[in-house]
């Protein structure tokens, strides 16, 4: 059971549209105690997504809020929020949850909220990013976590890890190399928020009381000081 609250961990939300595998990710760093979080909820838009599966065999409270049943993204994005608020965390994680958020709602969680994107911003935001980056012929992909701004995954940059790109690589066979990393950088990213190290203030980020001049690497540059 995860849903119980120890004294120094920090309250989180999780927000899923599918496989739920950084859910999963971020679950084990939890049971290796790596990770001091309390997952108080794991909301999906689709009924389909095997991460509430994941989360409810561990005891996770699990909400579905099903998109077509509102007509506007205003109309879900206020449902979405009064959910989210009723467990009070004090970080919102989105992950792998596919919806463009309004201006309204991003603002009400404006520097408690993070994403992961499958690439190395701010190259190729938006969908489609394994085949952007074979199509381009890049040499170098990889995942960025990044707090949530109003610009789509524009945010201030956390971490990244890259992967080196062949020429016998296809969209699928890029994306599992890439999902790898991302279940390495997620959990390190949140642990550095639940331990009080990272924050974010006037759209920067601030590691141990330091603006951060450049986002942090995995695994860690010399001159990473996470």
């Amino acid at each position: 059971m995860l849903t119980h609250l120890r004294p120094t961990s920090l309250p989180i939300v999780i927000l899923i549209s599918g496989n739920g595998s950084n859910l999963q990710a971020i679950i084990d760093a939890i049971k290796n105690n790596a990770l001091p979080v309390t997952i108080r909820a794991v909301i999906s838009n689709r009924a389909e997504a095997f991460g509430l599966i994941r989360a409810q065999k561990e005891g996770i409270s699990t909400e579905l809020i099903e998109q077509t049943k509102y007509s506007t993204r205003q109309a879900f994005d206020t449902e979405l929020q009064q959910r989210i608020d009723k467990y009070q965390p004090a970080l919102v994680v989105l992950a792998g949850f596919m919806r463009i958020l309004t201006d309204a709602f991003v603002d009400h969680y404006r520097g408690k909220i993070i994403n992961i994107h499958p690439s190395l911003l701010p190259a190729f935001r938006g969908l489609n990013t394994h085949q952007r980056a074979i199509d381009a012929k890049v040499t170098e992909h990889g995942t960025t976590v990044h707090f949530v701004t109003r610009e789509l995954d524009g945010g201030p940059i956390i971490i990244q890890a890259s992967v080196s790109v062949s020429a016998e690589d296809d969209k699928t066979t890029l994306a599992e190399r890439v999902l790898e990393k991302e279940h390495r950088i997620y959990p390190l990213a949140i642990n550095l928020v639940a331990k009080g190290r990272l924050h974010y203030k006037n759209n920067c980020i601030y590691l141990d009381n330091k603006q951060l001049q450049k986002p942090l690497t995995y695994p860690p540059s010399n001159n990473d000081s996470a």
